[in-house]
């Protein structure tokens, strides 16, 4: 046991500097929000071609006439 105990004598945790676990720095702030205002006060054209036109419903839908059978 002896032997033992003089070999770890000589051991001992570094203390320099450049051997220790740097600072925790604190985190940068969040990027700062664009200006709301900017883009809600633009007004945008109508499109070219218009809005959008939906197909005349009751015409697709209607039932076709029926036709008499031949006797």
């Amino acid at each position: 046991m002896e032997r033992r105990e003089k070999e770890m004598e000589g051991w001992e945790t570094p203390k320099r500097t450049e051997c220790r676990i740097p600072a925790v720095f604190p985190c940068p702030p969040p990027p700062k929000k664009k200006a709301a205002a900017a883009a809600f006060g633009k007004r945008r054209d109508p499109p070219k071609n218009g809005y959008f036109q939906p197909p005349d419903l009751e015409a697709l839908f209607a039932l076709a006439p029926r036709r008499e059978a031949c006797a």
